[in-house]
């Protein structure tokens, strides 16, 4: 972990006007919630009941899982309160899971929540705020990673900091000593070569160069060309923050490459109906040669799909070779929201406040689940011992971007479209400009609802996105 990056990239944030959390209840300093908190349990304290309070946590990360399930078996057997967590890890289809849950009052009481999901959930009303239980001792320690329309909204707290994601090439070493490869790809043509190469010294042994989980293409290009572009100079999900504006032309130029790929049989069969686990297994049975993702991985790598393969992460190619951005850490600035529809929000936050305490969010790290950013955190934890994550630490070329609107087109979605696209053709020129017209129309409507604010900025620089 290179502290001295950190450290400053949270002075920076707080110099953009982070400012830190506020709350009008009155919050003691020995960890117990506020007077007036939002929901609460009305019947008497399970304690005095006898009663068990029973929780339902809901997440769709399963890197981390067994991590997570000592946590809330020590929280079951040590908590004075007669609380009990349920822990469920969605496979697939989360943010749908979510929407019937609620939809039919069957909601779970803590949810796992994203950059990608939390602005939706707090729109559909999923979700309570939190100010009024955050402690004075908690408000300094994540005072100053509350980012507006990440983890507050309008003015209202919903979540804490935990980790960050960094987002990295992942690559088997011996599969490129093997094609005679010496280094991983600088750019998308090397990537393209490469892959080619390992197919053609591994397909007998079913051995590809390249995969992704196609089965969700949203997830299969956040995960890929997000990074590609961002190292590249441009905002990895289609948005010019320059104009304000989505143009989707640097994506189409990644997404020739992805084609190419998919023509020259580079890329592992079947990648179409592929979700992320097991193109693990493959990858950890030393059938892919290169895939790109986020800095799970090694914990992946050491408890859910444990490897003997020589392999490691490195910073994902550029379009041209040349890095003109930086990496983009995502994820970064919440981690777990209470439900407000939840009976037991007290119960629910006493469990919220356990998983944010030190040793926890120390270990998380130390373990190498994610990345700390939390900064007291981040100064008493070590680097995580865990192998493949050197090559994931937050480096000179990671930095955090502002974030991009999220609207929904009519239509089809870009990431449908230019998977649509690598599988059947088509006109490559028209497909973005419909894209840019559909998406931009789709942004103008939320700005003119009030729904989102879009303030270009023609200045920007991607190669400085905090302004450093």
């Amino acid at each position: 972990m290179r502290k001295k990056w950190l450290g400053l990239s949270l002075s920076l944030m707080l110099a953009a006007g982070i400012a830190g959390c506020g709350g009008n209840g009155t919050n003691n300093s020995d960890g117990g919630a506020a007077n007036g908190a939002p929901g609460g349990d009305a019947a008497a304290p399970a304690a005095e009941t006898g009663t068990p309070v029973q929780l339902k946590y809901w997440t769709d990360d399963r890197h981390d899982q067994e991590y997570i399930k000592e946590l809330i078996n020590k929280f079951n057997e040590t908590n004075g309160d007669n609380i009990q967590v349920e822990l469920t890890v969605m496979s697939e289809n989360y943010t749908q899971s979510v929407d019937i849950a609620f939809s039919s009052n069957q909601a779970p009481d803590v949810l796992r929540l994203k950059s990608a999901n939390t602005s939706e959930f707090v729109k559909k009303g999923y979700l309570a705020p939190i100010d009024n239980y955050l402690t004075d001792d908690m408000k300094t320690k994540f005072g100053s990673l509350l980012i507006d329309n990440v983890n507050r909204f309008d003015g209202k707290v919903y979540s804490l900091a935990n980790t960050g994601l960094t987002m990295r090439l992942v690559y088997n070493k011996d599969l490129f000593a093997k094609a005679g490869i010496e280094k991983p790809p600088g750019s998308l043509q090397e990537m393209v070569a490469d892959a080619r190469k390992i197919t053609e010294v591994g397909k007998s042994e079913g051995i590809y160069g390249f995969a992704l989980n196609f089965k969700n293409p949203k997830q299969a290009f956040d995960r890929s060309i997000r990074e590609i572009l961002s190292l590249s100079g441009y905002q990895g999900l289609g948005f010019d923050p320059k104009t304000g504006q989505f143009d989707f032309a640097p994506y189409a130029q990644s997404i020739e490459y992805f084609k190419q790929m998919y023509e020259d049989g580079s890329i592992l069969p079947g990648a179409e109906s592929l979700d992320i686990d097991p193109l693990r297994a493959q990858f950890a049975a030393g059938k892919i040669g290169m895939y790109l993702s986020f800095s799970t991985e090694p914990g992946v790598y050491k408890d859910q799909f444990p490897t003997e393969i020589n392999w490691a992460g490195a910073l994902a190619p550029t379009l041209d070779g040349q890095i003109k951005g930086t990496s983009e850490i995502v994820s970064a600035g919440t981690w777990l929201g209470i439900s407000a529809k939840s009976a037991h929000q007290e119960a629910a936050w006493k469990f919220v406040q356990y998983m944010y305490g030190d040793e926890v969010l120390q270990t998380y790290h130390e373990k190498g689940f994610g990345i700390a950013i939390v900064p007291s955190i981040v100064e008493q934890a070590k680097n995580p011992e865990i192998g493949g994550m050197e090559g994931f630490l937050v480096g000179e070329h990671d930095s955090l971007w502002p974030a991009a609107p999220s609207v929904t087109p009519e239509g089809s979605t870009y990431a449908d479209a230019f998977f649509k696209y690598i599988l059947d053709g088509g006109d490559l020129k028209a497909i973005t400009a419909d894209l840019n017209a559909r998406y931009n129309t789709a942004l103008s409507k939320a700005v003119e609802k009030g729904e989102i604010t879009v303030t270009p900025n023609p200045a920007f620089d991607p190669s400085k996105p905090q302004g450093e």
